[in-house]
């Protein structure tokens, strides 16, 4: 087993540090470590530091032994996925499983087929839901840089992300439509790469257009629909495959 990951507002700059709140409440009561127990301390900024448990004291503080600090590189290239809004918690399914995979960046995106709106006090407290979500998935899967996940963008806002991308690209379950196999498409080894996952009821014709003015193409998966809540996992998967980043 890899050593669990607690996140920590700032990183480690002695040979102990001392780890409280609700990090240090989950260390001591919930995963009940003991002395000698190896622990990674991450900013979630790519910033980390190997230690192992010194002592536990009362619920929540657990004394850390800091051997060493590092500090992982960017990505390249980065991979950000413009997510559509699903129904439900699937968009928290997507947040996680997209963090899991090795995203780099996730954009709420706020498309004309959505059925769910993000306004308000609601759409505030689902951002923060993706947030913690992303937050939570870093730390279970081991990561030390976690994904962005930016303020929800309107069609005109992700063309101006789009267009500033090194690869920009839609998918497009449309079978008809002079969609390209993402597979087999042209990736840059740098920079950053923006793809765009409609929701259930796909990208409107508009939307297309407006994407397209920016630069963005349309690309598919396979032969099957995903639902939009894993398109981008699996999108992800297949591009960290095909740019090295998985190796």
């Amino acid at each position: 087993m890899t050593a669990p990951v607690f996140v920590v507002e700032r990183m480690p700059t002695g040979p102990e540090f001392v780890l409280e709140g609700p990090e240090g409440r989950h260390a001591v009561s919930v995963k009940r470590l003991e002395p000698g127990e190896d622990v990674v301390l991450t900013d979630g900024l790519g910033h980390w530091a190997d230690g192992a448990v010194r002592a536990a004291e009362g619920k929540d503080r657990l004394i850390v032994a800091v051997e060493s600090t590092h500090e992982e590189p960017e990505p390249a290239p980065r991979i950000t996925v413009v997510q559509a809004l699903p129904k439900g918690d699937r968009g928290e399914l997507a947040v996680e499983t997209m963090t899991e995979t090795g995203v780099d960046a996730i954009v709420p995106w706020q498309a004309a087929r959505c059925i769910t709106q993000w306004k308000g006090e609601r759409g505030a407290k689902a951002l923060s839901k993706w947030r913690s979500t992303a937050r939570e998935a870093g730390k279970q899967s081991r990561r030390v840089r976690f994904p962005e996940v930016a303020e929800a963008m309107t069609t005109k806002q992700v063309a101006a992300l789009l267009a500033g991308a090194d690869f920009a690209g839609v998918l497009h379950e449309d079978r008809d439509h002079d969609s390209t196999p993402l597979a087999t498409a042209e990736l840059p080894a740098t920079g950053s790469i923006v793809l765009v996952v409609g929701p259930e009821g796909g990208v409107s014709p508009q939307e297309l257009a407006a994407f397209a003015e920016a630069g963005a193409r349309p690309y598919r998966l396979g032969r099957s629909v995903l639902r939009t809540s894993t398109a981008g996992t699996a999108a992800t998967a297949l591009l960290l495959g095909r740019t090295g980043r998985w190796g």
